[in-house]
C-alpha cells in the first residue's frame, strides 16, 4: 500500500520530503508539497483538493473546515496531529497612523479576513469577543475567498464580497478597510509597501500572556485521512501518529546546528523560546493534550454559525487514537 500525503513545506514535515521517515511494515508513501493559499512544488489548494476531489490519501487539513465536514458527515476522520498554530492577536495589522489602539475599537469597522471559515478568522473572531470584549457581530466582514463549504451566517452579520484580486493592503493604505487579519498577509503589507503596525504592538507579550492564560498555541491544522481506509486499516492512524512524531524529532535535531537556520540569532532565539514558553513540545499530539483547545474551537465555531450544536471532541478522530 503506497500513501499520498500532502503536507506543507514545513520544518518539521522536511524529513518526509527527504523519506527519512520510515513508514509501516508493508507501506510506502508519496510526501506532496502541496500549499493551500499560495502553490508549492506538487500543487495548491491542498484543502479543497482533499476535500472536493479526494486527491490524497492522507492531509494536512484546516481545523474550521474539518469541523464544518464532520459536522456535516463528511467521511473524512481526523489523527491528533496538529502541525500547524498560530496566534490571533499577532496577526491583526492597522494602518501606521491608525488610531485604533486596542480591539474594542474595532466595533463598527471593515475588517479584511480570507474567507469566514479559514481558521485564523474563526480563531481571530472568537478571541475578540471572548478574550477581548468585541463581539465579532458588531465588525464589517470583507472576505477575499469563496468558502470551502457553504453555511448559512447568522442574521443581521455584515459579510462582503471583494472582487478577485484585491489587494488588502492597499485597501488598509486608502483607507476603505480599517483592519488585516490573516495568515498570509499580502507582498504589500509583508514587504512594507504598505506602512502598517500590529494593533498589539508588543506581539509577543500578549502571545506569551495568552499561552500562559490558556496553557496553548491555537491549533490551525489537523491532519485528516478517509474515513474507510482508516476503517479498513485501523493500526494506520496510530502509525502515521508515530511518523508525524519522528518527523518532528528529526526536524528539531536540525536546531543544533546553530547555522541551520538562515536567521544569525537562530539558535540562540530557539533556545529563548523555550525558556519563555516553559516548554520544548509547542506541538504536543494525541487527544488529552489538545482537548481543552479543541473545545474551545468547538464552542467558536457554534457561535459562529459554522457548525450545529451536538459536535464533541471525541467525534473528530478515529476510535483507535481517542485514547491518546
Amino acid at each position: 500500500m503506497e500513501l499520498t500525503l500532502a503536507l506543507e513545506r514545513y520544518d518539521r514535515h522536511f524529513p518526509f520530503f527527504t523519506g527519512e521517515v520510515k513508514a509501516p511494515a508493508g507501506t510506502s508513501y508519496r510526501a506532496l508539497q502541496v500549499g493551500q493559499s499560495f502553490p508549492l512544488k506538487d500543487g495548491v489548494q491542498r484543502h479543497e483538493r482533499m476535500l472536493h476531489e479526494k486527491a490524497y490519501d492522507v492531509a494536512e487539513f484546516s481545523m474550521s473546515t474539518y469541523l464544518m465536514a464532520i459536522d456535516r458527515k463528511v467521511p473524512i476522520i481526523g489523527i491528533p496531529v496538529f502541525p500547524r498554530r498560530l496566534f490571533s492577536c499577532g496577526l491583526i495589522y492597522v494602518r501606521a497612523d491608525s488610531d485604533i489602539r486596542d480591539p474594542k475599537q474595532l466595533a463598527g469597522k471593515r475588517v479584511a479576513i480570507r474567507s469566514f471559515q479559514t481558521t485564523l478568522s474563526l480563531l481571530a473572531k472568537g478571541d475578540l469577543k471572548f478574550e477581548y470584549g468585541m463581539p465579532w457581530e458588531d465588525i464589517h466582514w470583507l472576505l477575499e475567498d469563496e468558502e470551502k463549504i457553504a453555511f448559512t451566517p447568522k442574521p443581521g452579520v455584515k459579510i462582503e464580497m471583494l472582487p478577485k484580486g484585491t489587494d488588502v493592503g492597499h485597501m488598509l493604505r486608502d483607507g476603505t478597510c480599517d483592519a488585516v487579519i490573516q495568515p498570509h498577509p499580502p507582498e504589500s503589507i509583508m514587504k512594507g509597501e504598505v506602512a502598517v503596525r500590529r494593533l498589539f504592538e508588543d506581539a509577543d507579550a500578549e502571545e506569551l500572556r495568552y499561552y500562559r492564560k490558556y496553557g496553548w498555541w491555537p491549533i490551525m491544522h489537523i491532519v485528516v485521512m478517509w474515513r474507510d481506509l482508516a476503517d479498513k486499516n485501523p493500526w494506520l492512524p496510530t502509525a502515521l501518529m508515530e511518523m508525524f512524531a519522528e518527523a518532528r524529532e528529526i526536524s528539531r535535531d536540525y536546531y543544533t546546528d546553530p547555522n541551520w537556520s538562515q536567521l544569525a540569532f537562530g539558535r540562540r532565539y530557539f533556545e529563548r523560546e523555550q525558556a519563555q514558553f516553559g516548554t520544548d513540545n509547542l506541538f504536543p499530539t494525541g487527544l488529552a493534550a489538545n482537548r481543552q483547545n479543541l473545545e474551545q474551537f468547538i464552542m467558536y465555531s457554534k457561535d459562529q454559525g459554522l457548525i450545529g450544536g451536538d459536535l464533541a471532541v471525541d467525534d473528530l478522530f478515529h476510535p483507535s487514537v481517542r485514547g491518546t
